[in-house]
C-alpha cells in the first residue's frame, strides 16, 4: 500500500553525473497517493518537473517559499529581503546570487540562491541584516525567511491536500531535507546524503542517488 510522497530534486532524484533518472517517470506517475515534489530550486523547475513526469502539479519551491497544489498557489517567502541581500554582494563585489546568466535566480520568486563561493559568514551577516537566514543545500546557499522550510510548505500542502503531514514519506539528502524529515512520518535519506540529513532520516538507503529512491518507493509499496 503506497503512502503520500514528498521528494526532493537534486542529489535524490538524480543520476549522478547530474539529470533526473528517468527510471523514476514510471512509478512516480503510477503512484497512487499525493507526489509532492519538495526542493530548493526556483518554483518554473519543479513545476515543469512535474509536466514532464506526468504528474499533477504540486510542488514546494524554494525552500517552503512557494507551495502550488492543484492550482492552489501560496508565496510566503520574502522576496524584498532575498533583493536587498543580492545588492549588498553586488555592492561587495561579489556574484549577487551568480555569474552571469544568472539561470538559478531568474525565476526565484521569494529567496536567493548563492554560490558556495561566496564566505558563509559574510554571506550569513548580510542576511541576518535583513531578517533572512541561511540554509546549505550541498549545492548553493539560500538565503531565505526563517518562517519558511519544506515543513512549513509540507503543512500547507496537507492543508490543501486533506493529508495529515505524519501519513507523507519524505526523501531526500541533504540539510534542506532535515525540517520535512521531522514533520512526516517516515524519512529516507538516500546513501549519498550529507550528515544533518542522514542523522534526522528514519532510514538510510543503501543505494545512492535514485537508487535510493527506488529502493524506498519498493519497501513503502511492499507494506
Amino acid at each position: 500500500m503506497s503512502r503520500p510522497l514528498a521528494l526532493d530534486i537534486d542529489g535524490t532524484m538524480t543520476r549522478p553525473d547530474g539529470g533526473i533518472d528517468e527510471r523514476l517517470f514510471g512509478p512516480l506517475r503510477e503512484w497512487e497517493e499525493p507526489v509532492v515534489l519538495a526542493t530548493g530550486k526556483s518554483f518554473a523547475y519543479p513545476v515543469a518537473l512535474c509536466t514532464f513526469l506526468g504528474v499533477p502539479e504540486r510542488v514546494i519551491a524554494e525552500n517552503g517559499g512557494v507551495v502550488l497544489v492543484d492550482g492552489d498557489l501560496t508565496v510566503a517567502g520574502d522576496a524584498t529581503a532575498a533583493r536587498r541581500v543580492a545588492e549588498r554582494l553586488r555592492e561587495a563585489g561579489y556574484p549577487p546570487g551568480w555569474p552571469e546568466p544568472d539561470m538559478h535566480n531568474r525565476w526565484r520568486e521569494t529567496e536567493l540562491s548563492v554560490t558556495r563561493s561566496v564566505p558563509r559568514d559574510f554571506l550569513e551577516d548580510l542576511a541576518s541584516e535583513h531578517g533572512q537566514t541561511i540554509v546549505d543545500s550541498g549545492y548553493a546557499y539560500h538565503v531565505k525567511s526563517p518562517s519558511v522550510s519544506k515543513a512549513t510548505g509540507l503543512r500547507r500542502a496537507c492543508d490543501l491536500l486533506d493529508r495529515d503531514p505524519d501519513a507523507f514519506v519524505a526523501i531526500g539528502d541533504s540539510a534542506n531535507d532535515a525540517e520535512l524529515f521531522d514533520a512526516v512520518g517516515r524519512a529516507y535519506a538516500v546513501a549519498n546524503a550529507d550528515e544533518t540529513a542522514a542523522a534526522r532520516a528514519d532510514v538510510r538507503t543503501e543505494g545512492a542517488f535514485a537508487d535510493g529512491v527506488l529502493e524506498a518507493l519498493d519497501e513503502v509499496a511492499a507494506e
